[in-house]
Order: C-alpha cells, then sequence, then structure tokens
C-alpha cells in the first residue's frame, strides 16, 4: 500500500521522473481503455489520480471542444502533465484530491486509469464524485483484476522472502489490487448505478530494448511493483531477491521485450 503521504513526497516524484516507463508498462491497455471512454459523451471531463498526463492528453486532443481536467495529489506528477501539456488549451492540471475536490463546473465525464484504487475511503470519495457531478454523469475506469491473474505480481510475491511478504495484508486495503473484486467494487461505488465490468487481458511491457531485463529490472526497482518491498527489505536481503528478480524477467524476455501477462478490469457506471 501506499498512502497519500507516500505521493505527496518522494513516491510522486519517482513517478514523475520515470513517467515514461510507467506509460509504456500500460501501453497495450490504453487503447482499451480509451476506446471505451470514447463511447461515452462528456463535455467536462476530469482524469482522476492523472499522474503525468497520458490519459489527460490524449483525450483532450480527442475532444477539441471538451475541457480536460487531470486531478492528482502529487505536484510532482502534475508538473510533469502539465510540461507536456504544452500547447494544448483544453487541458488543465491540479493538484488535489478528488475525493473531496470541488471543480469550477459539474463534471459529466470520469475517467481514471488505475487511479481510483487508492482512495482511503472508497464509498465516501465516490458519494462525493456522484454528488458534484451532473445528471447522469458516466464514470469509466480501469482496475487490476486479482495477482492471480498478474503474473508481475504473483510472479515477485513468490521471489519476497519471509521479511518482505504481505500475506495477510487486507486484500481491499487502498492499493493495486483494491478493486479486483467486483461485488467490493459495487459496495464502493455508492452514488452510481448500472455499473458494468469488461475483463481485458494485455501484455503489462515491464522492460524494452537491447538491454531489456536491466531495463526491467530498473522499473521494478525505481517504482515498480517490487520498489516498496525493496525499501523495506534488510540490506543483506537485498542482492539475493534483486537476483531472482532479474532471473524471473528473463524468463519472461522476448527479443528486445519484457513483458508478463496482465488482466484489468474496465468499470462504467452512471452517477444517480
Amino acid at each position: 500500500m501506499t498512502d497519500i503521504g507516500e505521493w505527496q513526497g518522494g513516491v510522486g516524484r519517482s513517478w514523475a521522473d520515470e513517467h515514461a516507463r510507467t506509460d509504456r508498462s500500460f501501453s497495450r491497455m490504453t487503447p482499451h481503455l480509451l476506446a471505451a471512454i470514447h463511447e461515452e459523451p462528456g463535455r467536462c471531463v476530469v482524469d482522476i489520480g492523472c499522474g503525468a498526463g497520458e490519459l489527460s492528453l490524449a483525450l483532450a486532443q480527442a475532444r477539441p471542444d471538451a475541457m480536460v481536467t487531470g486531478v492528482d495529489v502529487s505536484a510532482d506528477l502534475v508538473a510533469a502533465a502539465s510540461a507536456r501539456a504544452a500547447g494544448l488549451d483544453n487541458v488543465r492540471f491540479a493538484v488535489a484530491d478528488a475525493s473531496t475536490w470541488q471543480p469550477e463546473q459539474a463534471p459529466d465525464l470520469y475517467v481514471s486509469r488505475h487511479g481510483v484504487m487508492f482512495f482511503p475511503e472508497p464509498p465516501a470519495a465516490f458519494a462525493h464524485l456522484s454528488a458534484i457531478a451532473a445528471p447522469g454523469a458516466r464514470i469509466v475506469f480501469s482496475c487490476f483484476r486479482n495477482p492471480r491473474e498478474n503474473r508481475w505480481a504473483s510472479g515477485i510475491a513468490a521471489l519476497l522472502p519471509e521479511s518482505a511478504a504481505s500475506a495477510s495484508a487486507d486484500p481491499v486495503a487502498p492499493g493495486p489490487f483494491a478493486f479486483a473484486d467486483p461485488d467490493h467494487v459495487r459496495t464502493c461505488l455508492r452514488g452510481w448505478r448500472d455499473v458494468t465490468f469488461t475483463p481485458v487481458d494485455f501484455d503489462y511491457i515491464a522492460g524494452a530494448g537491447p538491454d531489456a531485463v536491466t531495463e526491467a529490472l530498473a522499473f521494478f526497482g525505481r517504482i515498480g511493483p517490487a520498489a516498496r518491498a525493496i525499501r523495506v527489505m534488510p540490506e543483506a536481503e537485498r542482492p539475493a531477491f534483486l537476483e531472482r528478480l532479474a532471473n524471473l524477467l528473463e524468463s519472461h524476455r522476448s527479443g528486445d521485450v519484457v513483458s508478463f501477462p496482465a488482466a484489468v478490469w474496465l468499470v462504467r457506471a452512471t452517477a444517480e
């Protein structure tokens, strides 16, 4: 789990510095999310947990008559997104917590690429988003399915030493897999109706290039799924873990790409 304080500090800075790797990791999934979003109307669009802005920018370019606002708790990520938006006058970014944020205009479409699983109190957050939305507003977001269907997660978990394992962690605590269970998501979507789930499987790109394994190791070690485990791991255990991780990455290399089978939900709902 990464809490808001960490996103506002070092974690947010690291993700801002490495946003190209993050965008690449989702490059086989983002088109599916964009296709789902493009089916929805909306001229006042809010990107929740916008990160460095890839989704916001794509929507601003696709909807020149819309105003797109990306919201994130990390000032560093918002700064990176704003820099990438140079030349676009229909996209803006705000440092804010979407669960309490008050927009100038009622949104008629919310979107998010893996940004809604980190709310400390999801039912309250979604109730707030519904309350401030235009009548009949829509929400479309992606979230990971369970770790067993995401080999990058289950593979890394199997490599962790006992001191860094988190098998007893609350499966619905804020974090990457908090929304893996559709029944739990439905209980969280307070103020929303007509909730649907579409499964999407894709290749999660961990590394690419002539030294793809080293690239993937840098991604997983700095901002990827192993980063937190490495930070809290006793220093004496790190070399052996990194060697095991490198071997796992090599086993998933095909040519110049290291990738893992991954699985998400595309979730859609309507504000009550």
